[in-house]
């Protein structure tokens, strides 16, 4: 008697063939270990985990993550402040490039590691500096009005050209309130005379050669010293500094500002 064989028992061969499939694909990983490890304290500080990708420091617990490194205290790593460092330094070197060449050796002369000896409510200290026809200027010939004295980078350059044509359009104002508007950076007198000559500016321009009046002023540099400061002073009728501003990059603001101020006296 022939018996014929049963596939009850093997109900694989009655299913199709399984498919192979690849090997799951790794989930790629921001830091090893996880932040999350660390939250649960489950890790400690010595371990160093494998830098796969930076991640974002953790803003719970002591222990962070930063730049692939474990940190137990609010600062970060010098490697991160190096990589920080290298990116304003080569903004700052974007910037410069913008600049004329003799533009560019003016503001790569800024000093700015001299402290900052005129503050409001000080006494302006004297100076005699060319103007834009070579004639010698002083400060204290202003003495018995007030006066606006502003340093700026450089002549021709984006910034201060807006800065610039702006207190040309408010001098009236500036000449209502009384007061007079000195403006200072170290480019020579050729060079004060064709910018003051191409945008019409209708007041003195003084040229600061070696950045001698800027270091006695104590004008901060911007970006790592190596873009000369722009700082507004209003002194009032006696000389006294009444109001000191600083802004870089917003240049039409120091006019409505030192405006406000002169208002007040």
């Amino acid at each position: 008697m022939a018996f014929a064989v049963s596939t009850a028992c093997r109900p694989s061969l009655l299913l199709p063939p399984r498919q192979r499939s690849s090997p799951p694909r790794p989930r790629p990983l921001l830091c090893t270990p996880s932040t999350a490890a660390f939250r649960r304290g489950a890790l400690s500080a010595t371990t160093t985990p494998t830098p796969a990708r930076a991640a974002l420091p953790s803003t719970t617990g002591r222990n962070r993550i930063v730049c692939g490194k474990v940190t137990t205290t609010n600062n970060y790593p010098s490697s991160c402040r190096s990589r920080r460092s290298t990116m304003m330094h080569a903004a700052a070197w974007l910037l410069l490039q913008q600049l004329s060449p003799a533009a560019a050796r003016v503001a790569r002369a800024a000093d700015d590691d001299s402290s900052v000896q005129v503050s409001k409510g000080s006494a302006a200290p004297n100076f005699t500096l060319r103007d834009q026809d070579g004639r010698a200027v002083s400060l204290s010939k202003f003495k018995g009005r007030p006066v606006v004295v502003y340093f700026y980078p450089a002549d021709e350059t984006p910034g201060c050209t807006k800065q610039a044509c702006a207190f040309r359009d408010s001098y009236e104002k500036f000449k209502k309130a009384g007061a007079e508007v000195i403006g200072i950076s170290g480019d020579d007198a050729a060079s004060h005379k064709e910018f003051k000559k191409k945008y019409k500016l209708p007041f003195t321009l003084l040229s600061d050669e070696g950045n001698k009046v800027r270091k006695e002023w104590g004008v901060p540099a911007d970006l790592f010293g190596t873009l000369p400061g722009r700082q507004t002073y209003v002194l009032d009728k006696n000389g006294v500094v009444q109001y000191i501003y600083n802004n870089q990059f917003q240049p039409e603001k120091h006019i409505g500002e030192t405006l406000k101020i002169l208002q007040s006296l």
